[in-house]
């Protein structure tokens, strides 16, 4: 479609707009992590490392970190498998109330954090049968995991959607059992959605706060390390820092995972676009 230079103007001017609407604030805690001084003022009296350095040796932010990464990485592998075996019950078998166990999977996402985080501590802290969980890493990993299943769920579901069953019958009828089926099969087919959603769903953790607060205790992740600094004077330069190397670590796995959901389409494209010509 070719677009007058008047209309091009528009495009970029509002696209140009709408980025700078988004990523100014992220631009000023980036600049202001490379500041000399530890006044935060505009304009910064120079640029400098130093915050950096010392938010890279600073023991509580480190611990924090590791902390973080911990956690996403549990509650990301609880909600593989069980985001997974959701949605191949919801897209392989047919029973009565379906559709509805669909529509509750996917609601955690849409609740309020505050809400998810004040019911989760009521659980823990009145756990029947056991008297209740000390809150920490475990009660941690477990809110995580309520809502990072839904991302699973929601790239998986709609890979075996798309994937037709008659392969895995094809599988089934030239000898194969379900274990080898589902190893050369479907495994391969449904791969990246796996990939996808588990790194949305490390990224969703890692910075999650709300439900956190809620269900830390006194365990410490990244975000909680950052609200309880962020008013500190003194530690304000290298609360920047911290943020940006936040910044950069939920940026990575988002990039991965949309650049393995571009390619899933572009070769999608290309083999339909194959067999149309095939036809």
């Amino acid at each position: 479609m070719n677009f007058s230079r008047r209309a091009r103007a528009l495009h970029w001017s509002g696209t140009a707009v709408t980025l700078a609407f988004i990523y100014f604030p992220l631009a000023i805690i980036a600049l202001y992590a490379f500041n000399s001084s530890r006044v935060q003022r505009w304009p910064i009296d120079g640029l400098s490392t130093k915050w950096v350095d010392a938010a890279l040796h600073n023991p509580g932010a480190r611990d924090a970190l590791l902390t973080s990464i911990k956690v996403a990485l549990m509650a990301t592998g609880v909600a593989l498998v069980l985001g997974s075996l959701a949605a191949f019950a919801v897209a392989r078998y047919n029973f009565f109330g379906r559709n509805t166990i669909s529509f509750l999977v996917v609601i955690p996402i849409a609740m309020p954090g505050i809400v998810t985080g004040m019911a989760l501590n009521s659980a823990f802290r009145e756990a029947p049968l056991i008297g209740g969980v000390n809150l920490g890493l475990l009660t941690i990993v477990i809110s995580h995991a309520t809502f990072c299943i839904v991302l699973v769920y929601n790239n998986v579901i709609a890979r075996l959607r798309r994937m037709s069953g008659h392969l895995e019958e094809a599988s089934a009828d030239l000898g194969a059992h379900p274990l080898q089926t589902f190893r050369y099969v479907t495994f391969p087919t449904i791969r990246s959605a796996l990939l996808a959603g588990g790194l949305l769903a490390f990224a969703l953790s890692f910075d999650e706060i709300i439900v956190t607060i809620f269900t830390a205790g006194s365990t410490q992740t990244l975000p909680i390390w950052i609200l309880q600094n962020y008013s500190r004077p003194n530690q304000g330069p290298i609360v920047n820092a911290v943020g940006l190397f936040a910044i950069l670590l939920s940026i990575i796995p988002v990039y991965l995972a949309q650049r393995l959901t571009e390619g899933e389409a572009v070769a999608r494209g290309s083999t339909g676009a194959a067999a149309a010509a095939a036809k």
